[in-house]
């Protein structure tokens, strides 16, 4: 049976992004220093090779593919798309917070969302089944490595739903540049619809590990210990 690994990544800094601005659905190019960001990273550290690159539509996220994995040309899908943050978006929690429907958004919640944007049930509802069908397809390749460069938000939805051991979104927050490797088990998958969070990545060149975590990510997971098909956690 073949091995596979999906590999998530998150874009390098994005123009407008270290002046606090909501960047969603606006499609802005990496930053200067996103850019040279993503190359010193290259330096010190290495990425997982990859038989195929996955990528969202946006800008930021194709730059960052580029400097990556300069000789693959990647598969856009447009599934993994930032949250659209509507009326929010170019704005910072400063300007908005006297705007009442800020308030209400910050109170979360599945039908919470920005005006002319998604609501979070959307955003969370097109992630995963963009991710599903996803590594449903990857499953019917070759592909033994996949690398997807996408957003903070969608990695953190998808480690939330689909990642063994199961954490809350918040705990899944990653820097620009890096991001998670999943190994998938096909009988886990088929079954429960999890894969295994199997480290942080990139791994610098002199290190096995490349940051200190709270998981034992070298723990088996026994599938009799899962209790019940896959059911999304609440917020």
């Amino acid at each position: 049976m073949l091995a596979y690994k999906i590999h998530l990544i998150r874009h390098g800094e994005a123009q407008g992004s270290d002046e606090g601005q909501y960047i969603g659905s606006t499609d802005v190019s990496l930053s200067n220093y996103g850019k040279k960001q993503l190359k010193d990273i290259l330096r010190e550290c290495e990425y997982p090779q990859a038989d195929i690159v996955i990528s969202s539509p946006m800008n930021r996220c194709l730059e960052t593919a580029k400097i990556i994995y300069p000789d693959k040309t990647p598969v856009i899908l447009d599934g993994l798309t930032e949250y659209n943050f509507g009326e929010f978006e170019g704005k910072t929690a400063e300007e908005l917070k006297d705007d009442p429907d800020f308030k209400e958004w910050l109170m979360g919640g599945e039908e919470a969302g920005a005006p002319f944007g998604e609501t979070n049930g959307e955003f969370r509802e097109r992630v995963c089944k963009c991710f599903k069908s996803t590594v449903d397809g990857i499953l019917k390749t070759e592909n033994r490595s996949v690398s997807i460069i996408t957003h903070g938000g969608v990695i953190m939805t998808i480690m939330q739903y689909f990642a063994l051991p199961e954490a809350p979104m918040h705990e899944w927050i990653m820097d620009n540049g890096y991001g998670y490797t999943l190994n998938v088990d096909r009988k886990i998958w088929d079954n429960f619809m999890k894969l295994e969070a199997f480290s942080k990545l990139p791994v610098k060149y002199y290190e096995n590990d490349p940051v200190e975590d709270d998981y034992d990510w070298d723990s088996e997971f026994d599938p009799s210990e899962f209790k019940g098909f896959y059911t999304p956690q609440e917020d």
